[in-house]
């Protein structure tokens, strides 16, 4: 299978990918998938870059938006994004000293912090979002509406599949992962 595998990767025609040998035929979704997961985000680390932002920081701000400005406390953030406090709290260091989000006391636990973006955050995501849709647009120039739809449906319904295998795995019935909160399709 390393084999195959490496083949995949390093070169083979469109017509030997489509047409794997019956045995290792069960694996080339999984090595597609990530394989499409890997490049996009190396993608989008080098358009990030100009930005002075991370892919990290990107999604932590993502999230603080999805919260519509009301803040989170930072340890039920860090359980959302399934970060530990310490990477998380990292994250957060960073887009503090930055003035992209802003963290303060808890009421009642001066220990306790609760987080929230700033107006400069906002308006950073606002160029990612720019930014974000001329990549989407540049990925997927060569496919139809009808293509981007189905693979958009599959790959929802696979994930639906995965967390209901997770939370079985777990002997939870719920429809989101313990360690995930639900939120938009992110393009």
């Amino acid at each position: 299978m390393q084999a195959y595998y490496a083949r995949i990767h390093y070169g083979v025609t469109m017509s030997e990918r489509n047409n794997p040998p019956p045995e290792q035929d069960q694996f080339i979704l999984g090595f597609l998938v990530h394989d499409v997961s890997r490049l996009r985000r190396a993608v989008i680390d080098h358009a990030l870059k100009p930005l002075g932002l991370t892919r990290s920081q990107c999604w932590v701000l993502v999230n603080l938006y999805w919260h519509s400005g009301e803040p989170v406390m930072q340890t039920e953030f860090a359980k959302a994004l399934d970060l530990g406090k310490v990477a998380l709290g990292g994250l957060l260091d960073r887009l503090e000293a930055n003035g992209y989000i802003l963290r303060r006391p808890a009421p009642g636990d001066r220990r306790a912090k609760l987080v929230e973006i700033t107006p400069a955050g906002t308006a950073l995501l606002n160029d990612v979002q720019e930014l974000t849709v001329r990549l989407n647009e540049e990925m997927l120039r060569e496919f139809s509406a009808k293509e981007i739809e189905a693979a958009q449906d599959v790959l929802q319904r696979m994930k639906q599949r995965l967390i209901e295998m997770n939370n079985a795995a777990k002997g939870t019935g719920d429809d989101e992962p313990d360690d995930m909160e639900p939120h938009p399709a992110a393009g």
